[in-house]
């Protein structure tokens, strides 16, 4: 049995009960697509333009797992918590203004809801995330770019440019001096764009995706070691990004507690 993985917090939280709802666990769920178990090269060449130095390329094996077609909108945020916090309103526009404890307690939530195992035990200073656990939860950064690259080695799943009518981001900075693009400056409906070979949306652009990864600038492989850095990950650029952000293998991050317009979540669930 896989240690639980411990993260030291600063926080407090409490999780609203929700009466379960039935499921159907013999298939992939609802809005989900199932990712095969795999290895690829995580991070960019050192020909890539627009490369950081934390995107040191390595190979890492992934195993089997349930991610959402599409980040958690605003329909979904507030059908389990009752709430929405966005500044762009709307049911199909992603949910953002959340910071990463929020991600937890929603991804928590939605699991009592629907009669999973939480993957979150949450106390006063402290998370621990269960790995024998059913339920939803933020993905590993692992996880995150292997989804996003679905079988791509390029700068982006779309190739090595991306243009505004494959992703929602700041049309004004185009990737590697490529033609400008229209720039919407907010938050566009989830599934805008087509998605990606393994049928994922919005994995470029539209809003940041918090991950449960800490970031670590030497550290590059999604593994955690229980110790809490001062930010947690985000992943793939979002309607304020410049299209550099949204490369597959850019690591960008942010403190646990921003709210901010330009970052949002999708969840994922172990296959165990």
């Amino acid at each position: 049995m896989k240690k639980p993985v411990v993260i030291i917090l600063i926080a407090l939280f409490s999780i609203p009960f929700i009466a379960p709802a039935q499921t159907n666990q013999d298939h992939v769920p609802i809005d989900f697509v199932k990712i095969q178990a795999g290895t690829f090269i995580m991070g960019s060449p050192v020909s890539e333009t627009s490369r950081q130095r934390d995107e040191v390329q390595h190979q890492v094996i992934v195993g089997d797992f349930y991610i959402a077609k599409h980040e958690v909108s605003q329909d979904d945020y507030e059908s389990v918590l009752q709430k929405n916090p966005s500044r762009f309103k709307g049911p199909n526009l992603p949910v953002e203004n959340v910071s990463w404890f929020d991600a937890i307690i929603y991804c928590n939530a939605r699991s009592v809801r629907e009669g999973f195992t939480p993957a979150y035990t949450i106390r006063d200073t402290e998370i621990i995330w269960d790995h024998e656990s059913d339920g939803y939860r933020l993905p590993t950064e692992i996880e995150w770019e292997y989804a996003c690259r679905a079988g791509t080695s390029t700068a982006f799943n779309t190739g090595n440019n991306i243009t505004v009518n494959q992703g929602n981001y700041d049309g004004n900075y185009p990737y590697n001096r490529n033609p400008k693009g229209q720039y919407h400056a907010r938050t566009l409906p989830v599934m805008s764009f087509k998605a990606n070979a393994w049928g994922l949306y919005d994995m470029h652009g539209n809003v940041f995706e918090w991950c449960w990864d800490q970031y670590n600038l030497n550290n590059s492989s999604g593994a955690l070691d229980g110790a809490l850095y001062s930010h947690a990950v985000i992943r793939g650029g979002s309607w304020y990004s410049e299209a550099r952000f949204l490369r597959s293998a850019n690591r960008a991050s942010a403190a646990h507690s921003t709210i901010t317009s330009y970052i949002g979540f999708r969840v994922v669930r172990s296959i165990l």
